[in-house]
This record gives structure tokens, C-alpha cells and sequence, in this order.
């Protein structure tokens, strides 16, 4: 049995003939809109940046047997001031848990502690971990706690941009190589697109911004670049096939027959991250959101951005002839 047959296993029809060039006015405009909301969304409401952009401390424990970090993360909730983040770290019995910086007023509310400062609030929060699981933990040990400072902060918030903008860099400089200017300029205003929409998502939820979230802006950087080089590789292909087309038609015939293959790469690695946000706990919560948002806008910038673009940079017809 020819499984291909079977409408049911379809995702798409395999040839389709949307006019997706028609809609770029559209598609320009509301990308526009959504990038004003996000820069406005930043300076207005910020970002709920998290403990490696804030400053906390950073507790790794030991258990006899293996971890139960939920259990951890139960025992501590309630009695921590401050961000809370449990999660595994090395082998199966050990933990890292890191707390929010948090000040002297936030110390003085709980009962039986007291702090002069922001400094002395952090070795407060160092005891009421270390009070709170020798209770509920016997035998547990205590391999590092160190506090994270507001400058080693400010190092690795100013660590992430560049790296987020060495990658677009990069990024242009690979497209320009491999096809013409008026690709990269494409692609990197597509890019740009979804690192912007992605930092306003943070900003409208109020999800945590924190190093991993770094990490996913890379990868849906990555993702992204991905799919623009199969619809820009078809287009190229298409221009050197159909020389006598106009331009319009062609960018719509590359699109449509790149489709198929974008929605379903999508569909499979959205499922993917679905389940990671709903089965992976609060420590993958902000990655896996910031996954799932970053796959949804690479997938739109790619067809209704990065290729449209071209009609705007002017990209040249014979651009097609040039081998890889």
C-alpha cells in the first residue's frame, strides 16, 4: 500500500499555488506593527529577567539516593523570598538551586530573620535553605554556594547580545557568500524580525529572561536561517528554470513548493516542544515557550517575510547562474 496516496497522512496538498507575494504589503505592515509593540512592550513593561541577569544565589546539593527535585522545589517554596529555580545538575543526585536577589526588607518579613543590607540578605537566604532541607533531608550535602553579584550579571547580559548579534552577523555573511547581497539583507531583516517578536513575547508575558532564553533566541535564529535557505535555494533553482517568468511569480512558485516540507518540519517540532512545556516543569517553561513562539514566527518571517523581501532589495534575475 502507497501510503503517499492517502489524503489522511497529507499534511498539505502537495502542490499548491497561494499568492503569497500578493499579501506582502499586508505582511510588511503587520511585521512593522508587531515590531513597534514589542520595542514599545520592552521600554514600557521590561523584561522579567531572571537570576542570571538579576544577581542571586546559587546553592548545588547532594542526596544520598537520587534527586527528587520536586520534593526540593516543594520543601523551599513558600519559605524562600525571591525567584526559586530547582533543577538537576551533573549526576542523578545532584541539584542546583538558585534564588532571586532579594533585599534587607524582604528578610526582615519573615519570622526569626533579620538583614541590614542586600549583601547580608543573601547569606540570610543561604541559611534559610540550609535550615529547610537538613530538616526535610537528612544526610544531605552542601557542595557550593556562592552568591551571584550584579556585576558578574551585567557581564553576562552584555555576553548574551553579542552573542545573539555575532550569530546575525554571521549569519549575513554566510548568505552573502552563498547567494548575493540582496539575500542577506533579506534574511537578516527576517531574522531580526523574529529576535525582536521573540524579546516582545517575553516582555507582553512576563516569562523569565534568563540564559536559556538566550539559548533558545539562538536556536530559533538558527531554526529560522534554516528554513529561509531551502525557500531562497528553490528560488535561485526556479530563477535559472524560469528565466522568462517575472519575479513575482516565480517567488510564489518557489514559496508554494517549499510549503509542504516548512509546515510539516513546523508541525513536527512544534508537537516536540508542546509537550516539553507541558511535561518539563517551571525549569523549561521559559525555553520551551520561547521555542514554541520563536518556531511559529521563523516559520511566517520565512514565507512571508525573508522571500518577499527580495522584490524590495531588487534581487538580481541572473543571480541564479552563479554555482555554489
Amino acid at each position: 500500500m502507497n501510503l503517499s496516496n492517502l489524503a489522511l497522512v497529507r499534511y498539505l496538498p502537495v502542490e499548491t499555488e497561494f499568492g503569497f507575494i500578493r499579501m506582502r504589503v499586508g505582511a510588511f505592515i503587520l511585521s512593522l506593527a508587531l515590531i513597534i509593540g514589542s520595542v514599545v512592550a520592552f521600554f514600557t513593561l521590561g523584561l522579567n529577567l531572571g537570576i542570571d541577569f538579576r544577581g542571586g544565589t546559587a546553592i548545588e546539593i547532594s542526596t544520598e539516593g537520587p534527586a527528587d527535585i520536586a520534593a526540593v522545589r516543594e520543601v523551599l517554596t513558600g519559605r524562600v523570598p525571591g525567584d526559586l529555580q530547582v533543577q538537576g545538575f551533573g549526576a542523578e543526585n545532584e541539584v542546583l538551586i538558585r534564588v532571586g536577589q532579594v533585599t534587607a526588607e524582604e528578610i526582615n518579613a519573615i519570622e526569626g530573620y533579620s538583614a541590614e543590607d542586600g549583601a547580608a540578605a543573601q547569606q540570610v537566604v543561604r541559611q534559610i535553605v540550609q535550615a529547610a532541607l537538613i530538616e526535610a533531608f537528612p544526610g544531605i550535602v552542601f557542595d557550593r554556594m556562592e552568591v551571584i553579584s550584579p556585576q558578574v550579571s551585567d557581564e553576562l547580559r552584555v555576553a548574551g547580545t553579542i552573542a545573539v548579534l555575532v550569530s546575525l552577523f554571521l549569519m549575513l555573511v554566510y548568505i552573502w557568500l552563498r547567494f548575493e547581497w540582496q539575500y542577506s539583507v533579506g534574511a537578516v531583516l527576517a531574522l531580526a524580525h523574529d529576535v525582536i517578536l521573540t524579546i516582545g513575547f517575553f516582555a507582553v508575558t512576563q516569562l523569565q529572561f534568563n540564559l536559556p532564553t538566550i539559548a533558545a533566541i539562538l536556536t530559533i535564529v538558527g531554526y529560522s536561517m534554516n528554513d529561509t535557505v531551502v525557500v531562497y535555494d528553490r528560488i535561485r533553482e526556479m530563477f535559472r528554470k524560469y528565466k522568462s517568468l517575472p519575479t513575482p511569480q516565480v517567488l510564489d512558485m518557489a514559496i508554494n513548493a517549499t510549503l509542504s516540507r516548512t509546515m510539516l518540519t513546523s508541525g513536527t517540532t512544534l508537537a516536540a516542544l508542546l509537550a516539553m512545556a507541558l511535561l518539563g516543569g517551571p525549569a523549561l517553561e521559559g525555553f520551551a515557550f520561547a521555542l514554541i513562539w520563536g518556531v511559529g514566527i521563523g516559520t511566517y518571517s520565512s514565507i512571508f517575510v525573508a522571500a518577499p523581501l527580495l522584490t524590495v532589495t531588487g534581487v538580481r534575475r541572473d543571480s541564479g547562474d552563479r554555482d555554489d
